[in-house]
């Protein structure tokens, strides 16, 4: 197969740009409505990006292949894909790690503290009345 035969169509081209604005305004909106926090955008702008500039140099992709000596540029593509998802997954794992020792240090504080307070002003009645 030679490399005009490989060639993105224009409309996947076309579609490849809307669908990496899309995603890069999409975060952006996330971001704002403070539904996304700032540290984990960086993630998903890394994809938007990326789109955009396969998007842009869609002979990107086929140089990578090329060099990689990969045959079929979509699998390049998928591997890309897949690396970054295995990234995404090792961050996550990460950072669930991170709050357990947060949330199980807490705990531990509020046992001692409770502990402390009811040294201090006895047990709870459990009637509802303070």
């Amino acid at each position: 197969m030679t490399t005009s035969e490989r060639r993105v169509s224009t409309s996947a081209h076309i579609l490849i740009i809307v669908l990496a604005a899309a995603v890069i305004a999409f975060i952006i909106h996330l971001v704002r409505s403070r539904r996304l926090r700032a540290k984990y955008s960086v993630l998903w702008f890394s994809i938007g990006l990326g789109l955009a500039v396969l998007a842009v140099f869609p002979g990107l992709l086929e140089w990578l292949s090329d060099r990689f000596g990969i045959a079929y540029p979509p699998a390049t593509f998928m591997l890309l894909a897949l690396s970054f998802l295995l990234v995404l997954v090792l961050h996550f794992s990460w950072e669930l790690s991170r709050l357990e020792d947060r949330t199980r240090a807490l705990a531990e504080e509020y046992a001692l503290l409770r502990e402390e307070v009811e040294e201090r002003l006895g047990p709870p009645t459990g009637d509802g009345s303070s």
